[in-house]
């Protein structure tokens, strides 16, 4: 591929590579960082004020801003890649921080409930188009010999931003309540990354053509949108793969971002001590990006895979049967460094099974099952710890995801050529 690409007319300004485009990918991190914190400002607050401000007692009812979440984020990652290649990176990127511009608003001064749910809807559409075209812009800019380690950097960014606010938010609830205070944390983040975005970021479309070029046109090319979902959700045994492991994965951290708050609560956590465990997670999940997916470009995609999934059902299962907070912190800490590995490898392998020219929608299929797991986790598990108790629904979710990797081991393949047709 390399020397079919430099043997191609480049045209102005276009190069492939982190370093030849090293300006640009780093603002693109800088700005998934703060994609990130909209999301991290809600990890440890939000369930605890629909317990503890709105005194909901019911769990599925706790976990329904995270359904919201889930099915819109889904359905707007569905349709991030058609927006991308038709309206363009940048576009798509800025309206996504137009949506999520009004959230941390509406949830500081959220009346009811519902404020709360709906504001996680735009939060959902606006997480589905920034974070996707971050996502995409990069792996765009670097080519194809660098995917996993642009994939680990740009969830590096993402998900230590999670952690590292969450923990904040949790620390600033316990000095100045549950409201208004964490949440100014994510006007300062809204405001800077619409400002970017509108002021500095560059479309990356010349990319995508000069990598098409040199990879040849295809059948995939003339793909309509439904072709290219059957083929990514159902008709390539490497991307169904990938797309079931990356819903069983989302499945997982929509219950453990809506039931693991109540849960540590019930057995006499404070707030405090709720955002370290919360904190810790996804900081040690987003720091080992930058091994992991390097590492799945040298050794592939499917042994992390795997691993990855058992490790977080092992952490699980941990948390569950455990009663210290010395055995949460340690199982917090398994389950970031399993979500590591299973994270930005699966985006490297959807990235290697699809052709340059339907990337983007193939990546936005993978994203749309990946996070309806928010919704399916958040809801089920919900439903298991009304009925049976929080530990049986961290269970039930620990041996899903246990399946799950043994499904990956199976059909998940490494890196091959790209599909053509």
């Amino acid at each position: 591929m390399a020397d079919v690409m430099d043997s191609i007319a480049r045209p102005a300004g276009v190069a492939l590579g982190i370093r030849a485009n090293l300006n640009q990918f780093l603002l693109l991190i800088l700005l998934n960082a703060f994609v990130g914190g909209m999301v991290g400002m809600e990890r440890t607050v939000v369930p605890l004020i629909g317990s503890e401000t709105f005194h909901l007692a019911s769990a599925s009812i706790v976990t329904g801003f995270i359904v919201s979440f889930g099915i819109v984020k889904g359905l707007t990652n569905l349709i991030s890649g058609q927006l991308a290649e038709s309206w363009g990176r940048k576009q798509t990127l800025v309206l996504g921080w137009l949506f999520g511009l009004p959230v941390p608003f509406m949830i500081m001064w959220a009346p009811n409930w519902w404020w709360v749910i709906a504001a996680n809807a735009l939060l959902g559409i606006g997480q589905g188009l920034s974070w996707s075209m971050t996502v995409l812009m990069k792996i765009d800019l670097v080519g194809p010999k660098r995917r996993g380690l642009a994939i680990g950097l740009n969830e590096f960014a993402g998900y230590f931003a999670v952690g590292l606010t969450a923990f904040l938010t949790g620390w600033i609830a316990v000095r100045y309540g549950l409201r208004p205070g964490p949440f100014y944390l994510g006007v300062a983040y809204a405001a800077l990354g619409l400002g970017l975005a509108i002021l500095v970021v560059r479309d990356t479309s010349d990319h995508v053509r000069y990598e098409v070029k040199a990879h040849g046109h295809g059948v995939a090319e003339a793909l309509c949108f439904w072709a290219v979902f059957h083929r990514t959700s159902f008709g390539d045994r490497r991307l169904f793969a990938a797309c079931q492991a990356g819903l069983v994965n989302n499945l997982k951290d929509g219950m453990v971002w809506g039931l693991f708050p109540l849960f540590f609560l019930a057995h006499g956590l404070g707030v405090e001590r709720i955002g370290v465990l919360k904190g810790v997670y996804p900081a040690c999940w987003g720091i080992l990006q930058i091994i992991t997916g390097p590492l799945s470009d040298r050794i592939g995609r499917r042994g992390p895979v795997a691993l990855g999934l058992w490790l977080q059902a092992a952490a699980l299962a941990m948390t569950a049967l455990m009663h210290s907070f010395a055995w949460w912190l340690a199982a917090s800490v398994l389950l970031g460094i399993g979500t590591a590995m299973v994270y930005p490898t699966l985006i490297a392998a959807v990235s290697d099974a699809a052709h340059p020219a339907m990337r983007a929608r193939a990546l936005s299929v993978y994203r749309f099952w990946r996070d309806l797991g928010y919704a399916l986790g958040a809801l089920a598990s919900g439903v298991i710890a009304d009925n049976f108790g929080f530990a049986a629904a961290i269970l039930a979710i620990a041996l899903l995801t246990l399946v799950s990797g043994a499904a990956a081991g199976s059909l998940l393949q490494d890196r091959e050529s790209p599909v053509e047709a």
